[in-house]
């Protein structure tokens, strides 16, 4: 019988160059789309960090850690959105339910 909903971890890294409006705006866009097709949504600024290594001759990013509850098709959507989402350098989504 395959689940229904599972807990999902997402880790994005937001261009820091951009500005405090943009970076709220891309935060706020995630947060909203995660409440449109899942639950329990939660989301941790953790803010400006150095990276571990240069993505795109920058190093440093905006970390942001949001976890929420969905069924198993939405994280694959959201994976594609924030791929194709300017300003976001590098993103991991992680099912903790496993």
């Amino acid at each position: 019988m395959a689940k229904v909903s599972a807990n999902y971890e997402v880790v994005y890294i937001i261009d820091p160059n951009q500005s405090e409006e943009a970076i709220a705006a891309t935060v706020a866009k995630f947060q909203t789309l995660a409440e449109q097709n899942g639950s329990a949504v939660e989301v941790e600024e953790w803010g400006k960090r150095k990276l571990a290594y240069a993505i795109d001759y920058k190093t440093e990013g905006y970390y942001v850690l949001m976890s929420f509850t969905s069924g198993p098709e939405f994280p694959r959507e959201l994976d594609r959105i924030l791929g194709i989402t300017d300003g976001i350098l590098r993103s991991m989504i992680v099912c903790k339910d496993v």
